[in-house]
């Protein structure tokens, strides 16, 4: 066919110029070619001469970024602008496709317009980001020749009588309209900026977030494409999938997504609640009513992007219907062929009765649909995160502000606090998510009814009635799930109760040999939580059959997390305790101006240093406990490590003072929880220091020490101010006033010397307690001379300190530490990027050889069930479209020419058998689930109950209890429900794919690039989202620990005078994990988008070919429409199917570590005699035999005991003394008059009526006889501490 510009007709009107050449429409369409032509001349010297050459060597920092005036518009009017010139495009090739020849002026000129557009914005962005406005001049130019243009081809099909009725008429209107506007933003820009026509342009700088580097979260900063693309992510997915995300690479937080920002926004709205003076100014609905104030603007921009998702998604079938209609018309779409200007005009009707038409809308529908989706999702998750922040911070300064006489009295207590804290504020932030849903979901299911109504009659109706008669049903059974949900929380609650009373008491249980006794009631309570999780199994699986066949999976999920999270906000979440903290914020018991004017006068006195008698330490290093937020004094700080006699305690952790305690770290004697505490109070720089009974945990000898080098030396030479509570009266010559107090009362008050004359009866009562005290300062001090005495110098430490570690030594750690990380960076980049098979295949085969092939074949059964369920409605109503309308819509009980019952009977077996296998497959993996995780808690339980106690010791209890609580928890619920979703979303995948496959094979050759990129997606989405989601969960960690210290060490915090330094710390650990969120949901939008706009292409590719080949009658109607409707889905399966890919990544972590603990070496229990070897009174006396006893706390170390041999007779009463000073034990020898008892102690007088007596030292018996043959040798070092005693 011959090719021209006004093509090649011999009777062609389009090179006719009789009438003037602007009556020319081939003449009017070659001018609206210059402005495009003059675009392309200007900017492309600029873009790829200028910016191309910088950015292969410097990249524009986002530091430089800005949005010009009418940014966001312009962005959106090119986006108008694009779609009309792609309806300008298909309309120029639909009315050229009835000509003779091809004419290139009818759709040439707009798709150079096309391609314009996109050089404009992509122009402008340029400019934007590195704000040089003077540039824009071209813009302004090329918006006025191209408005100017169209505007003469408008008015020239307008004096040619050329109305609405024809579409070309109606979209150059529109172009008008969309030139002229941007034209007016360009002037605009002129207008403020005044970088033209001016003498004094203005300097815009750009916001103080970007100015700020450590910013890395750029959506509230790029363009209106890249926030609904997450176009800005792709540097920092890739960038991980190279290094492994920490809290650097995430940067910080934009200022108005700070903790900080978002509080003030809620203080404002409560204020102006407040203000309203209305009867409702308090009490929750207030709550809300300030919730909604501060954030709701949000909320509504995310309910309107899900308004526009949710109407858009019906464009769909309106489509697919509407080209299986074309299909049956056979192409006939041209009724009235109307030439103008020499050519066939289209009208609208026309234009959409196209098939292909209709698939390219389809695929700009689903793009958009798609887009506003996940801009909803984000919109309203952002929100909710920055409202989770807000509480967080409400609540923390709340309890700054709480009396500790609130906390003392159980009225609130740090439990209540951490679950209002840790769950509370994240049910509220989902309930945020989830509230589009409230208006959107009626609206979406009110329009889907009308819509099937008006395409199906009253079967639609009886669909929706269906629907409405199991609504009770599915209310009966989320009733039931929540009751088993509920109970299920109980028994596990229980389980970890009595998990950590074992665990805490487990060096006792060994002693008594009670491990079983205690393993068998976690196992009961573990039976009965295992009862309830059947229960809720089941239900679970009675629900899935309930509900409403073809769903989609999205919708499907969708549904079950509004049902689940409504019924935990209505009932499991009552803002009761929210209310209780946050009420008081808007009435006058704690107003906010009340907290801050208490503030100012609590602030008028200085800093006060303070221990307080039960410890306090925070969950850092020992260091960072001792400096405690002040500035590290090397000298200082030795100094006080040496007057709380620290050293020694140092040196025997594993990391020495940089060794993590608390309650996250190494366990600690209370002894030295006590003077780590003390020597908190002694490091700081106050003038005035509260000790409050500082020697409780202590013994004499410790007790001295610090006396005398920390209190007496260290503070007196600072010329501090001490405030001691003691009950150790030896101390008081020391003090220069003293307070003597009794039930609450000062009793007598003065110094030493004047009590004395006062008061001598009690000074008398205090001076014989002074003496004995004394005493046994002077018996300890011998016991460890001696013991100094006798030990070798220079003991090496078992740990190295932080000032005790060789420069050599640190130096080579260094080293080490660089060429490790060097050899171990790729593979440590390999094992993030692999799937955990390893793992996989472990939870697995713990399920049994049985339940492995059910769940294979059960879930491959009922997919290939479902897909024939699909291809047989195709075919049914491929047989009933074949004939004419008055039989195919006659009813069974008619006489129909067409046999329907055969497709009505094989409809229904298959439905039937259908809803079995998905009863069958849900059972099977809920009950996969159940028996895998009884399995491993049973095995976990056994080998840490069986674990020796050096691992108890060196392990820390929290890491131990996080694989009963979070770790079983995982295994318990979340797995067996992502295995499930995950090869449910594969399974109907792959069936989406070999379905259209089967339609149009020709898909295939499309399906090898597509399956390409969505695996590269997958492999850089899985690898940065199990980062994102690792940080995620250990960023809020510090921020629920920092919340549980706050309230116990609320009295230390405040003598410190340290609020305001724990509160910025709390906007610290609140940003980081924001930040983390926030990240973690823009990596799930960034995936979500592209495999969306995949799954459009997938639609696109299925619907051209359908199309294609049913014209040329080789494809049935029904079959196009089968195939159009698995492709419509894709996109939901593609996005369920890696995001649940990367959470089962995240979860399989937990049964990795329980199998880590699982390796754990158990204690050798070989010799020990089976029960029934054991005699049945056993034992009958109290014999003691020891022979050859080696002792030693783990294989590494040296023997505590060496080579011991001892003979105990029955009833005789042993002691062993140990010459050291770290253990007080006293045992009441009369209790147990007529039993063998072992006493080891450390005070001679507590055992000087035993029978026999065992000295000890460094593990070997130096002395071994009865008291009073020892005491008769003068050599005898028990007599050297009898002597001593005395």
């Amino acid at each position: 066919m011959p090719l021209a510009f006004c093509g090649s007709e011999n009777d062609s009107a389009a090179y006719k110029v009789d009438q003037g050449v602007l009556n020319n429409g081939c003449f009017v369409d070659a001018l609206n070619v210059v402005p495009h032509v003059f675009l392309f001349f200007i900017t492309f010297p600029i873009l790829f001469i200028g910016w191309g050459s910088q950015s292969a060597k410097v990249h524009i920092h986002h530091s430089t970024w800005l949005h010009f005036p009418g940014h966001n518009l312009r962005w959106i009017l090119t986006f108008m602008l694009l779609f009309v010139l792609v309806c300008e495009i298909a309309e120029g090739v639909l009315s050229d496709g009835v000509a003779e020849s091809r004419h290139l002026h009818l759709y040439m000129p707009a798709g150079m317009a096309f391609l314009a557009a996109i050089t404009s914005v992509v122009y402008y962005h340029n400019i934007e980001t590195s704000n040089f406005p003077k540039l824009l001049i071209a813009l302004l130019i090329y918006w006025t020749l191209a408005f100017i243009t169209k505007t003469i081809k408008f008015v020239k099909f307008y004096d040619n009588a050329i109305g609405f009725s024809q579409l070309r008429f109606c979209l150059t209107g529109l172009l008008v309209i969309l030139y002229g506007m941007l034209l007016t933003v360009e002037i605009n820009v002129i207008r403020v900026r005044r970088y033209v026509f001016f003498k004094t342009p203005k300097e815009v700088k750009p916001p103080e977030d970007l100015q700020d580097l450590g910013v890395r979260f750029l959506q509230p900063f790029v363009n209106l494409l890249s926030k609904g693309t997450y176009w800005w992510m792709n540097t920092f997915i890739k960038t991980a999938h190279k290094k492994p995300i920490d809290l650097k690479a995430i940067g910080k937080l934009p200022i108005a997504m700070r903790a900080r920002t978002n509080y003030l926004r809620l203080c404002e709205a409560f204020e102006a609640q407040k203000g309203k003076g209305s009867r409702y100014s308090q009490g929750s609905r207030a709550i809300w009513c300030a919730l909604c104030h501060a954030f709701g603007r949000r909320l509504v921009l995310s309910s309107t992007f899900r308004i526009l998702a949710d109407f858009l998604g019906f464009a769909g079938p309106l489509c697919i219907f509407g080209i299986l209609n074309h299909l049956g018309k056979e192409n006939e779409v041209f009724q009235h062929k109307i030439k103008f200007f020499g050519v066939y005009f289209v009208s609208s009707e026309e234009f959409l009765a196209n098939a292909y038409v209709l698939a390219v809308l389809l695929f700009l529908a689903l793009l958009l649909q798609r887009t506003f989706l996940q801009a909803s999702y984000y919109v309203a998750i952002e929100t909710g995160i920055n409202l989770r922040g807000a509480i967080q911070t409400k609540i923390y300064n709340k309890i700054m502000h709480l009396s500790t006489s609130n906390l003392s009295m159980g009225e609130m207590t740090a439990g209540q606090i951490c679950n209002l804290v840790a769950i509370d504020t994240n049910q509220l932030m989902w309930f945020f998510f989830l509230c589009p849903n409230l208006w959107a979901m009626p609206a979406q299911i009110i329009v889907g009814v009308i819509l099937l109504y008006y395409l199906l009659g009253v079967s639609a109706l009886i669909g929706a009635a269906v629907i409405i008669v199991l609504a009770p049903i599915q209310y009966f059974v989320a009733t039931k799930l929540s009751q088993a949900q509920r109970s299920t929380l109980e028994y596990s609650n229980e389980r970890l109760k009595k998990t950590n009373e074992m665990l805490r008491g487990i060096k006792l249980l060994k002693l008594y040999a009670w491990e079983n006794i205690f393993r068998a009631q976690v196992e009961m309570t573990r039976r009965k939580e295992m009862t309830s999780l059947k229960a809720f199994a089941i239900y679970t699986s009675i629900s899935s059959q309930s509900e409403k066949k073809g769903v989609g999976l999205e919708e499907d999920e969708l549904v079950r997390g509004i049902g689940g999270a409504m019924n935990k906000v209505s009932k499991a979440w009552h803002p009761t305790t929210l209310k209780r903290m946050l009420d008081t914020e808007l009435g006058e018991p704690s107003s906010p101006e009340r907290e801050t004017n208490a503030g100012l006068d609590t602030r008028k006195r200085g800093p006060v240093a303070y221990a307080s008698q039960k410890p306090w330490l925070l969950n850092a290093t020992v260091e960072e406990n001792i400096t405690f937020e002040s500035p590290f004094n090397k000298q200082r700080y030795k100094a006080v490590i040496d007057a709380c006699s620290l050293q020694s305690d140092i040196d025997i952790l594993p990391h020495g003072d940089q060794t993590q305690i608390g309650e996250r770290g190494i366990n600690l004697s209370g002894g030295q929880r006590q003077r780590i505490s003390v020597a908190r109070a002694l490091y700081q720089h106050t003038n005035v220091v509260f000790l409050d009974d500082p020697f409780s945990a202590l013994d004499i000898h410790l007790s001295d020490h610090l006396m005398q080098a920390g209190i007496l030396e260290l503070l007196r030479e600072d010329k501090r101010t001490v405030v001691l509570v003691t009950h150790k009266l030896q101390y008081l010559p020391h003090a220069d006033w003293i307070i003597a107090m009794k039930d609450g009362t000062i009793q007598r008050e003065g110094t030493l010397k004047d009590i004395q004359m006062s008061e001598s009866q009690l000074f008398e009562q205090w001076k014989t307690l002074m003496n004995r005290q004394d005493q046994e300062l002077e018996k300890e001090t011998v016991v460890v001379e001696r013991k100094t005495l006798e030990e070798p110098k220079g003991l090496p430490r078992a740990m190295s300190s932080r000032n005790g570690l060789l420069q050599d030594e640190e130096e080579e750690e260094e080293e080490m530490a660089e060429s490790e990380e060097e050899d171990n960076l790729s593979s440590l980049l390999h094992q993030r990027a692999k799937i955990p098979w390893q793992a996989c295949a472990k939870y697995l085969s713990t399920a049994g050889v049985l339940l492995l092939p059910l769940l294979f074949f059960s879930q491959l059964l009922k997919h290939i069930v479902l897909v024939a369920i699909d291809y047989c409605l195709a075919n049914w109503t491929d047989s009933a479209l074949a004939l004419g309308p008055a039989t195919r819509n006659c009813s069974l009980s008619e006489k129909c020419s067409f046999d329907h019952s055969v497709y009505a009977m094989v409809f229904t077996v298959l439905c039937s058998l259908g809803i079995v296998l998905c009863l069958i497959t849900s059972i099977t993996v809920e009950w996969t689930g159940l028996k895998v995780a009884k399995r491993l808690h049973r095995s976990l339980l056994n080998q840490i109950v069986l674990a020796p106690m050096r691992f108890f010791e060196t392990t820390p209890l929290g890491s131990i209890l996080n694989r009963f609580s979070s770790d079983c928890n995982t295994i318990d619920q979340h797995i067996p429900s992502t295995l499930e979703c995950l090869s449910r979303s594969t399974m109907l995948c792959v069936s989406a794919l070999a379905v259209i496959s089967y339609v149009t094979p020709v898909f295939l050759i499309a399906l090898l690039p597509l399956a390409i990129v969505c695996y590269f997606i997958q492999k850089y989405f899985r690898v940065a989202s199990r980062d994102l989601q690792q940080l995620d969960d250990s960023t809020q960690l510090p921020l629920l620990s920092h919340f549980s210290e706050t309230m116990e060490g609320l009295i230390t915090i405040r003598a410190f005078r340290y609020e305001a330094l724990f509160q910025q710390k709390l906007l610290e650990y609140t940003d980081s994990n924001n930040i983390a969120s926030l990240f973690l949901t823009a990596a799930n939008r960034w995936l979500e988008v592209r495999m969306e706009y995949i799954g459009a292409c997938v639609v696109l590719i299925a619907a051209v070919a359908s199309i294609t080949k049913s014209l040329h009658k080789e494809l049935p109607a029904g079959l196009v429409g089968l195939g159009l409707t698995y492709a419509l889905m894709v996109s939901n399966y593609l996005n369920w199917m890696v995001r649940n890919l990367a959470d089962m990544e995240i979860q399989m972590g937990a049964v990795k570590r329980i199998h880590g603990l699982l390796k754990t070496e158990a204690e050798n229990y070989e010799g020990l005699l089976a029960p029934s070897l054991i005699p049945k009174n056993w034992p009958v006396q109290g014999k003691i035999q020891i022979q050859n006893l080696s002792v030693r706390y783990d294989s590494s170390l040296k023997p505590v005991l060496n080579h011991v041999n001892a003979h105990i007779s029955p009833g005789q009463k042993l002691s062993s003394l140990f010459p050291q000073e770290n253990i007080l034990q006293k045992v009441v020898m009369t209790a147990f008059a007529d039993r063998t008892v072992v006493t080891i102690a450390h005070r001679v007088h507590t055992i000087l009526n035993a029978d026999l007596v065992i000295v000890m030292k460094r593990g070997a018996i130096l002395e071994y006889d009865k008291p009073e043959v020892l005491l008769s040798r003068p050599e005898s070092v028990f007599a050297s501490f009898v002597r001593a005693d005395k």
